[in-house]
């Protein structure tokens, strides 16, 4: 019993001082700032994401999976353990939160769900995942167009961490919650959405080529 003990209080430990290596990493990546580097890129092939990940998700593999950075406004795609490319995104304009209603975007583990708009021109507006036949004028200035048009292709999220983001108000998938293309590229890399991942048209093609269903996606607020 004592053992047990002791061997809970040192995995709690463990767990408690990744937490704190993988923070401290990142406030030193996002803090180093370059006139013509985008700071992001030096998060990229280190080891302490994985490792945070394999504690916090001791029962998941994270060979290939999205990594979603809400405060860096960054989506990160790696297969075979290794990065591979990253794209710009737009979350909320609310932050991130989980409950119903909030309009954020939800943190927490989640898979893709499902995969809509293969065949459809780029700038296609889809309703209900299903394309309408009309095309977005993609406005590409930092302006709000009062609209939030889903565009050109779609990735469905669902939850997978109980209480969090799965489950009641909560559920990611009820929320309907996706990776999209918008037609508001120009507020691309800044805080905009009501709650999906927006990408640029050419950059959710690109992914959605890449990625099949069943991936992992991990969004932290970071």
């Amino acid at each position: 019993m004592i053992f047990l003990k002791s061997y809970m209080t040192s995995k709690k430990l463990l767990f408690n001082l990744s937490i704190l290596v993988f923070s401290a990493f990142l406030i030193s990546a996002l803090s180093y700032t370059s006139p013509r580097t985008k700071v992001t890129t030096t998060i990229k092939n280190n080891e302490f994401l994985l490792e945070y990940l394999s504690i916090k998700y001791p029962n998941q593999s994270f060979q290939n999976f999205i990594y979603v950075g809400v405060k860096r406004q960054e989506l990160d795609l790696y297969l075979n353990g290794n990065h591979i490319i990253s794209y710009p995104i737009s979350t909320s304009m609310h932050g991130a939160g989980t409950k119903a209603g909030s309009d954020m975007t939800p943190v927490g583990l989640h898979k893709i769900k499902g995969k809509f708009g293969s065949n459809v021109p780029i700038g296609g507006i889809l309703k209900a995942r299903k394309y309408t036949g009309n095309i977005a004028s993609i406005q590409t200035k930092p302006i709000k167009t009062g609209e939030d048009a889903i565009t050109t292709r779609v990735l469905t999220l669902e939850g997978l961490e109980n209480g969090i983001n799965k489950g009641g108000e909560l559920d990611s998938y009820g929320r309907h919650i996706y990776i999209h293309g918008t037609a508001e590229e120009g507020l691309i890399g800044q805080p905009a959405s009501h709650g999906c991942v927006r990408m640029r048209n050419k950059d959710v093609i690109d992914l959605f080529n890449r990625v099949d269903k069943g991936l992992k996606v991990i969004i932290l607020n970071n």
